[in-house]
């Protein structure tokens, strides 16, 4: 996981970052009132930088402008990265961080165009103009620093696209990001529509990267916009449950999603859809890691397992690296009553030129039939395949356990080699696939 996103998310628009800092058992302890649970404020933001170091990922860190403003978010970054003879950095040096943290990206908020859920929303034009002054004290303190500002939550929001119109007409020359978010799901049972929604988040990309551009256009600017994709993933099988949970109790289970293959292959054609528009996503970030809709599950008694939706995470984060290689696809369809004429194939391949490995991912979105595919790798005819590794199961609602933790694996396919550039290549049905390719003997 190169980078981690903190603390949020609906949970930041009430968060007051001084609460979880200092010793432990002198912070207080909270409503959280975007999930009806008690915050301990036992983790806070030096124990989120201590964790971001141990695991080797980039700190995110998110602000609060639904109850707070430019104010804590001066105090907050000079608390983070300023080195010392202040009354915040030294607060910091008191605490035992005498470096400063040198947090690099910034959220400036979270879903502020959630009328409903979001504490502390927003209009876009208000929004604009508190992100945009929150961006300049900001970057007084440290120039150094990037900045998100928020994009619509989701692509059926009424205000979507024009809240990034507004949002960027006040904030383009201050900020290097606008966020995006998006959760699919298969509440409806239909798994071929399901498979298909990944082609409504390809529109969902491009309709903000040609807003980023019109404000570009408007305001004359040099500048490019890039897309944070910071909240992505599979939710929809807890949805609703929370609403029967016991309020205010303190880290109770919550939104524990149990993933399918189907939902394994979905994740996969969010990830190369990602990888698709590489050049203007330059970040996203899988919501959540553990437990909560997430890849990974424990159990307080030690027990953890992976979830089907692990595989492609976790091939995608280790080997998709370098160059993503625009894939011109010709494959057949099936027609969808929703997204239309849906491809069976989804696929697209990397090269990282450092290492000399070339990554193939493919997803077959037929239920029943294999799919036979030529690939034309033009300049990669030297390559030595390393593997194929083919994620399907013959019940497209199986599912990973605790009893059963292996029920769902990456399979290794037999070799196949890359002959006149060309790769030829059988996909199961309802498969994620991974092939390898690295530099010759």
């Amino acid at each position: 996981i190169p980078v981690c996103r903190y603390p949020g998310g609906n949970f930041v628009s009430g968060y007051n970052w001084e609460d979880g800092i200092g010793p432990r058992e002198l912070r207080p302890k909270r409503l959280d009132l975007a999930w009806r649970v008690i915050e301990t404020n036992h983790f806070g933001v030096n124990e989120f930088i201590q964790w971001c170091r141990a695991a080797k990922m980039e700190p995110m860190m998110a602000i609060n402008l639904g109850t707070c403003g430019i104010d804590e978010a001066r105090n907050l970054i000079e608390y983070c990265n300023h080195p010392a003879g202040t009354a915040w950095s030294d607060l910091r040096r008191a605490h035992g961080f005498a470096d400063p943290h040198q947090i690099k990206l910034w959220c400036l908020g979270n879903e502020m165009d959630g009328s409903w859920w979001q504490i502390g929303h927003k209009t876009a034009e208000d929004y604009g103009k508190l992100a945009n002054e929150t961006a300049k004290i900001m970057k007084w303190v440290d120039p150094g620093i990037e900045l998100v500002v928020c994009g619509s939550s989701n692509w059926d929001m009424p205000s979507f696209p024009e809240w990034e119109k507004t949002v960027l007409e006040h904030t383009y020359d201050h900020v290097e990001y606008i966020s995006l978010h998006s959760y699919l799901g298969n509440p409806e049972n239909n798994t071929p529509g399901y498979l298909a929604k990944t082609l409504k988040m390809d529109d969902f990309i491009n309709t903000i990267v040609s807003t980023c551009d019109y404000v570009k256009a408007k305001k004359r600017s040099q500048k490019i916009m890039y897309l944070s994709f910071d909240e992505w993933n599979v939710w929809y099988h807890s949805i609703g449950k929370e609403k029967t949970m016991k309020p205010w109790q303190i880290a109770p289970p919550q939104l524990e999603d149990i993933y399918t293959l189907e939902d394994a292959l979905v994740v996969g054609l969010m990830l190369i859809t990602l990888l698709k528009h590489a050049d203007r996503i330059k970040i996203a970030c899988l919501a959540q890691l553990v437990n909560v809709i997430a890849p990974i599950m424990t159990r307080t008694d030690g027990a953890c397992w992976r979830q089907t939706i692990f595989y492609p995470i976790q091939q995608v984060s280790r080997f998709a690296k370098g160059i993503s290689l625009e894939t011109i696809v010709d494959s057949p369809c099936y027609e969808d009553k929703n997204f239309g004429e849906t491809p069976y194939l989804d696929t697209i391949a990397t090269y990282d030129p450092d290492d000399e490995l070339l990554n193939i991912f493919a997803v077959n979105r037929s239920l029943e039939d294999q799919l036979m595919v030529e690939y034309r790798l033009y300049g990669f005819s030297k390559s030595k395949f390393l593997e194929h590794l083919v994620l399907n199961h013959q019940d497209i609602k199986a599912v990973n356990s605790e009893e059963n933790p292996n029920n769902v694996l990456p399979v290794k396919q037999r070799p196949t080699e890359i002959q006149d550039d060309k790769l030829q290549l059988t996909l199961s049905p309802c498969s994620w696939n991974m092939i390898r390719f690295g530099k010759a003997d």
